[in-house]
Parts: structure tokens; sequence; C-alpha cells
């Protein structure tokens, strides 16, 4: 048995070549990017977090892992990635030297299964229905027949030309569009500001305020139609005060957007359909009720006519009325000239001694105010002569400077011109300066102490 070869010796340590920390990071790099330059990962979202420049940063993981993973602003998505969402994310793997790691760089975004996307709807439907949002007592009536409609999908795609084209046909209508994107990350921002937007114009200004809103777009799969599954959208139909149409895919499509609109159409067409009446099938139908209008007017006014007809037959012979009256009226008319006559006889004959009876009841009334001036006069005189004999006997009527009689001597202040009248005439007198404590009256004949 031959010997077996003796193992090669390692190089002794000082013979390896030292690297700086660059060339190392360089190496790693450059060998994770050509081992991965193209791979697919499938995990769950975690840590999703949009910064200022754009960028997007978040986390895959899984029971025993984690990658680091970038989305660059330029990235374009078709969904809006939440938290939680298993997904399987398509890029390559690199380092990132300044902090010794590796990282994905995203280039998309897809679901990792349709059931797990269909579990996050029906959670987030359960908790939006919780919070009242799809309650029909809180759905607006659809205007019979607006005068301006507010569309808010894409503008270049064929929805609106549907929509144009059926509104033309059945009942024209001024329609104002919100050009907004229907897929794609940002589609939801977008059609939600529109919805707010058009609730924002002022009624009866320029552009007038929507009476009716149509938010539409065409058929897509669970992801394409994933911006009317928003929260963000959901919340402004439920806000919006005016009343709103849903018409997001075909049929079979349903989107959370359509429990929050007022009205579900299956399609963009169905839901100008919806939006206003057939034109002529509106006119057909209000001439045929004026049709019946006018039978009902024509067949009430027979009726009537009937009725006054049978009435007439039970009332008497106009002319035997009226006879009957004239001759009652020719009667108080004879009646009321003879009482006339009689009057004027009675005047006749009171109006010739009118001057006596004046003339005596003129002498009554002169000698009745006669006597009663003479009873005054006599009552005046007997006053004035108590009045002098009064003075006679020594008392004075005291007249201030204003001619009125003062009979108290607090009325009378110290300087103030007095009269005094006496009975033979009167004397001016002025009140001294100091004034005698009050006593009781003390005079002597023809005198004022």
């Amino acid at each position: 048995m031959s010997e077996s070869p003796t193992a090669a010796a390692a190089p002794p340590r000082a013979a390896i070549a030292a690297y700086t920390v660059s060339e190392i990071a360089a190496l790693l790099k450059r060998t994770i990017e050509q081992t991965f330059a193209y791979v697919r990962v499938r995990g769950e979202i975690s840590g999703w977090k949009r910064v200022a420049s754009g960028h997007v940063y978040f986390a895959l993981k899984d029971e025993e892992a984690l990658l680091d993973a970038v989305c660059w602003r330029s990235t374009r998505l078709t969904f809006k990635p939440e938290d939680g969402m298993e997904v399987i994310c398509t890029g390559r793997i690199t380092t990132y030297p300044g902090r010794s790691r590796y990282q994905l760089i995203v280039e998309s975004i897809e679901l990792a299964g349709v059931g797990a996307l269909l579990k996050l709807l029906a959670e987030r439907k359960a908790r939006l229905a919780a919070e009242g949002l799809f309650a029909e007592e809180r759905k607006k009536r659809i205007p019979y027949l607006p005068s301006v409609i507010g569309v808010v999908t894409s503008p270049t795609g064929a929805v609106i030309r549907d929509i144009l084209h059926r509104l033309k046909e059945r009942f024209p209508r001024t329609v104002l569009l919100w050009p907004v994107a229907v897929q794609g990350e940002g589609a939801a921002e977008q059609v939600a500001a529109a919805i707010d937007g058009f609730n924002r114009l002022a009624a009866g200004g320029a552009p007038p305020r929507p009476d009716l809103l149509i938010v539409a777009r065409g058929g897509g799969s669970l992801e394409d139609l994933m911006p009317f599954n928003e929260e963000i959208v959901v919340r402004a139909a439920a806000a919006s005060a005016i009343p709103l149409i849903a018409a997001v895919g075909h049929e079979t499509d349903t989107t959370l957007i359509d429990f929050a609109a007022d009205r579900r159409a299956p399609t963009p067409t169905a839901a100008a359909e919806m939006a206003v009446p057939v034109r002529l099938e509106l006119i057909a139908e209000l001439d045929g009720k004026a049709l019946r209008a006018a039978k009902a007017v024509t067949r009430q006014f027979a009726e009537w006519r009937a009725h006054v007809r049978a009435a007439a037959r039970g009332l008497p012979d106009p002319r035997s009325l009226l006879g009957l009256a004239t001759q009652r009226l020719d009667d108080r008319a004879e009646r009321l000239s003879l009482a006339l006559r009689h009057l004027a006889r009675l005047a006749e004959g009171r109006l010739q001694d009118m001057p006596q009876r004046l003339a005596r009841a003129a002498r009554r009334f002169v000698a009745d105010r006669e006597a009663r001036l003479q009873a005054l006069a006599g009552r005046l005189q007997s006053w004035q002569q108590a009045q002098e004999s009064v003075m006679a006997r020594g008392y004075v009527r005291v007249r201030g400077d204003s001619g009125t009689v003062l009979t108290d001597a607090a009325h009378v202040a110290p300087g103030a011109a007095l009269l005094l009248e006496f009975h033979d005439g009167a004397v001016p007198a002025t009140a001294a300066r100091d004034k005698r404590p009050a006593r009781g009256p003390e005079t002597r004949q023809g005198k004022l102490l």
C-alpha cells in the first residue's frame, strides 16, 4: 500500500495579502451581484416607508430570516403595497458598503397569491363596514335629470368615450372630466383628490359644481383594480356630498368603492344609463301624461255640466220668481211714496210755528243764565264783604314780589320784598335779615309783629 501524498502546507499568514476595507467591500459587492444578478424573492412586507426623496425602504421576511429591500421612486408599481402583504419582488441583490449590509434592489412587485390579497380586502371591508361607511341609510338618492355630471377616470381610455357616447344617445348633459390614473402607484390618491375636488366646487361657480359623480374604469385584474380598494378612495366616496355612482371593472368585478358609493353600475356604460333617462322616452311619457290629463279635465267638465243640468231641472221658473218680486217692489214703492207725502205735510205744519217756538226757547235760556249769574254775583259780594270785615279787625294780607299770597313764614326769604295789604290800602315792606325764632303770633290793632 503506497503512502498517501503529503498535504500541501498552508501558506504562512505573513504571505496573505492585506486588503483594505473598501477593497473587501468591492469584492463582496461584485461577487454577490454576479451570483444573484436577477432573482425573485417571496416574502411578507414589513416596515414599508416612503422617504422625502420618493424612494421606498422596507424588508421582506419569513419565519426565519429578513432581507432589506429598496424600491427607487422611478419604479412603477401596479398596486399600493402595505405591511403584511405577501409578495414576490423581482430585482437584484447588492450590498451597501457603508453599513456592511446586503439588500434587494426591487424592480417590480407582484402579489404572491390572490388568496392573500382577498383576505386583506375582506379584513379591510369588515373594518370599514363596522365604521358605517357602507350603511344603506347614508346613501343619497341619484338625481333624476342632473344638469352637470362629473366623471373621474382616465382621459385616454375607452371609458370616457363610452360614457359620453351613451349620454349623447340618451339625454345630452354637461360633462366635467377630472383626469386621473386608474391603476398603479399614486392612482388611489388621484381618485380621492378628484372626488374631493368636485365636492369643493362652489355651486353656480365656474366650473359649475356637478349634480352627480361617476367614478369609472374598465376591467382588469385584481391588482389593476386595487386603487379602488384603497381606504383613501373608499372614505372619499363615502364622504362625498354629491351623489356618486361607482362603475369600476366589468359586471363580475367588485371593489370596495362599490359599497361606499350611492349606486353601483356593472359597467361605465351602465353608469351613464343610470345617470340620465332616455330623452325620447321621456318626451313620449310626458305626451302620454298630457293626453291623459286633458281627457281627465274633459271628463270632469262633462260631469260638472251634467250636475248643473240636473240641478237646474229642480229649480222654479226664474220668470215667475221675477214677476212676484216685481209686484212686491211696486207695492213697496207705492207705500213709500204715500209715507213721504205724509211726512212732508207733517213737516210743513211744524215749520209754520217754528219761529215762535225758537223765540220762546231763547227767552227761557237767557232768563235761566241771568238768574245763575245774579246768584254767583251775590255769593262773590258776600265773600268780599267777609274779607273786608276780617281785615278791618287788623288782619293783613302778605304778598311776595310775584304777587303770590304768603301763608307761612318759611316761605319768606330774608331781605325779600313784601306787599302788606290792609283794608284801606297796601304798604310795601322788606323782610328782616335776622329772623326771630318762631313763636306764636303777637299782634296789635293795625300792626304785624
